[in-house]
């Protein structure tokens, strides 16, 4: 069975609609600046054809739309008058502009209420969810299905029941600031992943998911005034494949438009919109912008955006009846995109299962707690390990914790608004020199020295905290101890890129310290993407822990002491240094302006070119083709087991390319404790294609005892062929996907390193 078989074979997206549509659902909206509606009143809707839930959400939809005036589909368009239905106007939406007014809408359309939250609902009282970066690292689609799930049941009884999640990118610098809010560098696992996320939400029927940012958005240095220049060919095999797979697999209500330009056009007036989603990958539910990355009216509707997040802005009545009277917008395309909002609504059960009066005060129990815990502990991921792991302390040791992220005690580091420092103080959202928004509600978060403390103590042992601000008095307490465990993180999140991949907070240099202090060192990494490691070959283990949500301590303790087998593996390469990686040039990262520099000149809106010219050669492809090796390799990730392949087959060994291809090996447990192995499969594509690396096709998880073996069998079935693309590239002549005739190469292990390799051929 392949990694995508369960959200095929029991999710089947238009089987789970037709189910929540039956039992009845709901979807909500944002209402960021506006207050929480009443719900809906409780006047009788069973006369209108709208509401009869025996009919097709097309009728339905249809139905609607055909007993509305003009200015009632008009509402469709612009979120906040599409989901607050019984309010008129709304404050100018740009400088000098009269206030927005429409008719009030039909009867019988709900209270909606979109909310953000790729890691967690933004409101108190919910989970705080492990980042997606420690969700991909699990490699477990059925975990990001439960994820979902949870984080929907939240949303819904916080009153929120459109959730703007999960996000996408391609990781193509680590130095990127929504690193941690998507799924790493690899496609394949972008897709699935994100398909099984938003599966999760919409399953019982009552909150819709959204894909985002459509696409190319890779940094956030000029999001809104950059262009992502790039070829046809590396778009659609790196940058959009991710959303054919997502929008395949897991049927997404909403795909969100994002700031940046590609090639020159705003995407939210992009025909990439119009062409790779609605047609190619047959998106039929809606498009929605950013708030503020609509530049247009006609230009963004003709090429395929339905929705404007938030207030009206461009899509207000004046200027829709000002862009039909001249001809540059057709009635036809405002009943499109009304149609596609209202039925993605109704198909999603808004209209059949309304908000609760009233959202609770705490969202949270005890098995979305588990769920947040299992994504901690299978998503953390052991880097390094010479035999200090699992900890086997007794009576009278001493453990002793360093780093301001280890404690939920508030560490202050210089004076910015941005120095306060503790566990809480991670997966930030925050302005260059600006106090942070949306950081982890403390209140919820059990923190390292909590959770090491409880479990130290059940052997006799004791901990104690140091947060590392003095490094020579760290040093010495280090020395005094038989255990020493330092916590080094990074602080990034939206609105800025990091400025390098070293640790802040002076943590290289305190680690670096303690590890001269003590033969002993552990390192436990809290970061939203790559680090480099000067201190590497002086720690006795490293591992890396992302943003582990309000649970990391107790999966923090559970894998340092062994309770739990590290089974995570990374979803993006670790670099030595920042200069391996692939943007290593001003044109391509940060980009540049037509005077050749990096800076924007002076009194100017130019628009910042960024140059995708690695082309194809990001991640793993990228370090294979140059022969650079990394730090640690994309799909790595230690156990306190070992494992090994052998006996590697493909069958057949000569196909056409369309029927079922089956990779056999055998995986040994040749350790001594039990363990899980997440057992990964690579192709790499004839030399005609011109395709560098090699590329994920397929993964598996083996639990083994000690000393058994398992023969393993990764399928790629035809269906995955096709939907995924597994084998075929890009062909910018004909503009379509091709599979090339000649060798493949395939070889299989722990980490995209793997060495145990077979071929066959397809002619």
């Amino acid at each position: 069975m392949t990694t995508s078989d369960k959200i095929r074979d029991v999710r089947s997206g238009r089987t789970r609609r037709t189910i929540a549509l039956l039992l009845g659902a709901a979807i909500i909206s944002s209402g960021a600046v506006i207050a929480s509606a009443a719900p809906a009143t409780a006047e009788d809707c069973s006369a209108y054809p709208w509401m009869d839930a025996s009919k097709s959400a097309d009728d339905r939809a249809h139905a609607l739309l055909d007993a509305s005036a003009q200015h009632q589909k008009y509402r469709w368009l612009v979120e906040q008058p599409a989901t607050l239905p019984t309010q008129t106007n709304w404050a100018p939406g740009l400088s000098g502009e009269a206030p927005v007014v429409y008719p009030a809408q039909v009867p019988c359309t709900p209270t909606i209420f979109y909310t953000d939250g790729p890691e967690a609902v933004r409101s108190a009282g919910v989970t705080d969810f492990p980042s997606q970066i420690s969700l991909a690292s699990t490699w477990n689609l059925d975990l990001a299905y439960q994820k979902g799930v949870a984080q929907a049941d939240e949303a819904y009884n916080k009153r929120k029941n459109v959730i703007l999640a999960p996000g996408i990118g391609n990781t193509r610098t680590p130095l990127a600031g929504r690193t941690p809010e998507y799924f790493g560098e690899d496609p394949l696992i972008n897709g699935l992943m994100a398909a099984s996320d938003v599966q999760g939400i919409e399953s019982d029927g009552r909150v819709a998911g959204q894909l985002k940012h459509f696409v190319a958005n890779e940094q956030e240095l000029d999001r809104q005034t950059s262009s992502s220049n790039m070829d046809e060919r590396t778009l659609r095999e790196l940058y959009t494949l991710p959303y054919d797979i997502a929008i395949t697999r897991g049927t997404p209500e909403t795909v969100m438009c994002a700031f940046n330009q590609v090639n020159g056009v705003y995407i939210c007036e992009s025909p990439l919109m119009q062409k790779v989603l609605k047609d190619d990958a047959g998106f039929d539910g809606f498009i929605m912008s950013d708030f503020g990355s609509v530049h247009s009216t006609a230009a963004s509707l003709n090429a395929g955006l339905d929705q404007e997040l938030n207030r009206p802005i461009w899509f207000t009545p004046a200027k829709l009846d000002a862009a039909l009277a001249a001809g540059s917008i057709t009635q036809a395309r405002i009943d499109e995109a009304a149609f596609r909002v209202v039925r993605a609504y109704i198909r999603s059960g808004l209209f059949d299962n309304p908000l609760p009066a009233t959202s609770v005060a705490d969202a949270s129990n005890a098995a979305h707690k588990a769920v947040a815990k299992q994504i901690a502990e299978q998503g953390s991921v052991l880097l390094k390990n010479d035999g200090v792991l699992p900890l086997a302390v007794s009576a009278g040791q001493k453990i002793a914790l360093f780093g301001p992220t280890a404690s939920s005690t508030v560490t202050t580091i210089g004076n910015a608004p941005t120095s306060a420092v503790s566990v809480c103080s991670l997966t930030l959202r925050f302005n260059a020199n600006a106090a942070p928004r949306n950081t982890l509600p403390c209140e919820d978060v059990v923190s390292a020295e909590t959770a090491l403390t409880q479990r130290a103590a059940q052997a006799g042992a004791t901990v104690t905290w140091n947060n590392g601000q003095d490094v020579a008095a760290a040093a010495a307490q280090a020395a005094a101890a038989d255990v020493a465990i330092v916590f080094g993180y990074q602080r990034m999140g939206e609105f800025n890129d990091l400025t390098d991949l070293k640790l802040q907070g002076n943590g290289d240099a305190l680690i670096s310290a303690i590890e001269q202090a003590n033969p002993k060192t552990v390192v436990v990494l809290q970061t939203g993407s790559a680090v480099e490691m000067p201190w590497l070959g002086g720690v006795q283990a490293v591992l890396e822990n992302w943003y582990g949500g309000e649970q990391q301590g107790p999966a923090i303790a559970s894998l340092l002491f062994g309770d739990v087998n590290p089974t995570g593996k990374l979803p993006m390469t670790f670099p030595k240094s920042l200069a391996d990686t692939p943007t290593n040039t001003p044109a391509q990262y940060p980009g540049i302006f037509s005077n050749g520099s990096t800076t924007r000149p002076a009194g100017t809106n130019e628009i910042r070119q960024v140059s995708y010219s690695e082309g194809l050669a990001v991640g793993y492809k990228w370090y294979q083709s140059q022969n650079i090796e990394p730090l640690f390799p994309f799909g790595y990730g230690l156990s306190y087991t070992t494992f090994a392949y052998d006996r590697v087959q493909v069958t057949p060994k000569t196909t056409e390319g369309q029927k079922e291809i089956r990779v056999n090996f055998k995986v040994t447990n040749t350790g001594t404790r039990a363990g899980t192995e997440t057992a990964q499969a690579y192709v790499t594509l004839p030399s005609s294609t011109g395709t560098p690396g090699s590329r994920l096709v397929g993964w598996k998880s083996v639990s083994l005892a000690p000393g058994e073996h398992a023969n393993v069998t990764i399928t790629l079935s035809p269906q995955d062929l096709a939907d995924l693309h597994l084998l075929q590239y890009w062909d910018a002549s004909s503009h379509g996907w091709q599979t090339a005739k000649g060798t493949y190469r395939v070889a299989v292990g722990g980490s995209s390193a793997a060495p145990v390799a077979t071929q066959f051929t397809i002619h």
